[in-house]
């Protein structure tokens, strides 16, 4: 297949990117840059730098290239910055969507894998969440990616669109080549180890009252190179004609506190991580655990990199290797 990657410069785009390569797909990377990097686009893949909202172009960009199927990365997603400024979360979230979706209809590309959140669910009720369960989005963030999701199902019904909606819970870990770099970083396992650079302030826990085994909030992490393995699992479903329709959680189907995430970054590290304790912040659900049984039900999908141990020491690795702070421990482990 051709495959455009939409936002396929940034974190999981890059790295679902390397492995459509490894299956033996072609790749168009589609990024505007605002978030992704240049150098994390594969070479072997075609780079088109561009704005989703410019749907004249990609209507082009998707017919010159003669692309089959879209996966699409590409969004705002700063859950706190969505609740600031929800304008800029319905215009590059919904408004691209919808054009990116007009675009794919006009040149009869079919095929979409979407990036979705667990966000949709906001605060549940019960864990692990299921697909089935409510949604009630508690910020615009959420709130978008769910009426993507709506959109999709319509323009299946309407158009025929093979779709499926991927919904994360907490992306983490690296590859050997591709690693965290966003700016500003809101993730805890890269904030844990960024706060070991010297002048980095300690890491803030964020409420230790909350009614979990050790009052820290409880996450499922699942590792960046087993998320992408899912979407080229249901792209090539979808292509095959296995799938239709589609909505699936990729989580680990473990919670991890954040305490824990802390006592497994010193085991990795052999450092102490210096710590600061902070109020809770409004919104956050104790515990956030995904039911992955679905995906692994239809398409066989399971997390095999799934210990905090193992996705905590590959985010380490690539920080050293790619960090210029580190630059005097490589020296020094080599």
């Amino acid at each position: 297949m051709q495959v455009m990657v939409t936002g396929g410069a940034g974190y999981l785009g890059s790295v679902i990117t390397d492995q459509l390569l490894e299956a033996g797909h072609a790749v168009v990377v589609f990024d505007n840059l605002s978030k992704g990097h240049r150098d994390a686009v594969a070479k072997g893949a075609r780079f088109v730098e561009g704005d989703l909202l410019e749907s004249e172009f990609v209507r082009d960009i998707l017919e010159r290239e003669e692309v089959d199927a879209v996966v699409h990365m590409a969004a705002s997603s700063l859950v706190s910055e969505s609740m600031t400024v929800p304008e800029r979360y319905y215009h590059n979230n919904v408004i691209a969507t919808l054009g990116l979706l007009e675009a794919m209809r006009a040149v009869g590309v079919q095929i979409m894998v979407f990036s979705s959140t667990a966000a949709v669910y906001g605060e549940p009720v019960k864990q692990p969440i299921v697909e089935s369960d409510a949604t009630a989005p508690s910020n615009p963030y959420g709130e978008t990616k769910l009426v993507c999701e709506r959109a999709l199902h319509w323009h299946h019904r309407a158009h025929g669109l093979l779709y499926a909606s991927l919904r994360y819970f907490n992306a983490a870990g690296a590859t050997q080549a591709r690693g965290e770099r966003h700016e500003p970083e809101t993730h805890l396992i890269p904030l844990v180890l960024r706060a070991l650079d010297p002048g980095n302030p300690p890491i803030t826990v964020f409420g230790i009252d909350y009614p979990t085994r050790d009052g820290t909030c409880v996450r499922d992490y699942v590792h960046v190179s087993d998320l992408a393995r899912a979407h080229i699992a249901v792209l090539e479903a979808l292509e095959k004609g296995g799938l239709f329709e589609g909505i699936f959680n990729l989580g680990s189907g473990t919670g991890y506190t954040v305490w824990e995430v802390l006592k497994a970054a010193r085991r990795v590290t052999g450092r102490n991580i210096p710590t600061h304790i902070g109020l809770r912040r409004p919104g956050d659900p104790p515990v956030l655990v995904a039911s992955a049984e679905r995906i692994r039900d239809v398409l066989g999908w399971v997390a095999q990199r799934g210990t905090l141990e193992e996705i905590m020491e590959s985010a380490w690795k690539w920080k050293i290797a790619h960090d210029m702070n580190w630059s005097a421990y490589r020296r020094s482990s080599a």
